[in-house]
């Protein structure tokens, strides 16, 4: 047991050890702007290629996902890499970019997507109001603790919402109007 334990833990510190390395000479996309949309730096969406297959193949982290909508102003789908985050039982998609080129394409396409890794999963998106995003946010920032490291969701807090101290529900309620959330519901099903 104690073998494995030490194991675990090398693993783990393995990974938070490359983070630190990585974030030395690649600093995460930093989304905690103020303004409404914060576009993605030139060496993210270089990246946005790759990350596609990736993530259709089920070759990324097991949240990750393929969002596949109708471009609002072409007709034509749209992709974009992105996580899911569970939260309540539920699937959600969050908007680190804010405003972004997605989120007005699935606002425009009345929230109906679909959803690639490995499947195709057809499914509507619902926007969840401002006052009740910020638990998700917490369950986003939860689930990037539990990917990468304790380091890692420090940096992810500090990264996505320009948060230096710990984060909690009540400092993410005032970061909320800045971070649009969508509720995912299979396309058969009904929002509620």
């Amino acid at each position: 047991m104690r073998a494995r334990q030490r194991v675990v833990r090398t693993a783990r510190e393995t990974r938070e050890r490359w983070a630190r390395l990585l974030g030395r000479w690649l600093h995460p996309q930093d989304y905690s702007g103020e303004g409404s949309y914060r576009p993605p730096s030139p060496w993210y969406r270089r990246l946005n290629p790759v990350g596609v297959p990736l993530t259709t193949w089920g070759f990324a982290p097991r949240d990750a996902v393929t969002l596949q909508v109708r471009g609002r102003r072409t007709g034509r789908p749209r992709r974009i890499p992105i996580l899911i985050t569970r939260y309540e039982g539920a699937d959600y998609l969050v908007a680190l970019a804010g405003q972004s080129q997605w989120v007005r394409n699935v606002r425009a396409a009345g929230g109906d997507a679909v959803l690639r890794r490995r499947s195709t999963r057809r499914v509507r998106l619902e926007e969840v109001p401002v006052e009740e995003r910020a638990p998700v946010l917490a369950a986003y920032l939860e689930a990037g603790k539990r990917r990468s490291g304790e380091s890692a969701a420090r940096e992810q807090a500090k990264w996505y919402f320009g948060l230096h101290e710990p984060p909690t529900v009540e400092r993410l309620a005032v970061l909320a109007p800045r971070y649009p959330v969508f509720r995912v519901h299979d396309a058969e099903s009904r929002a509620r």
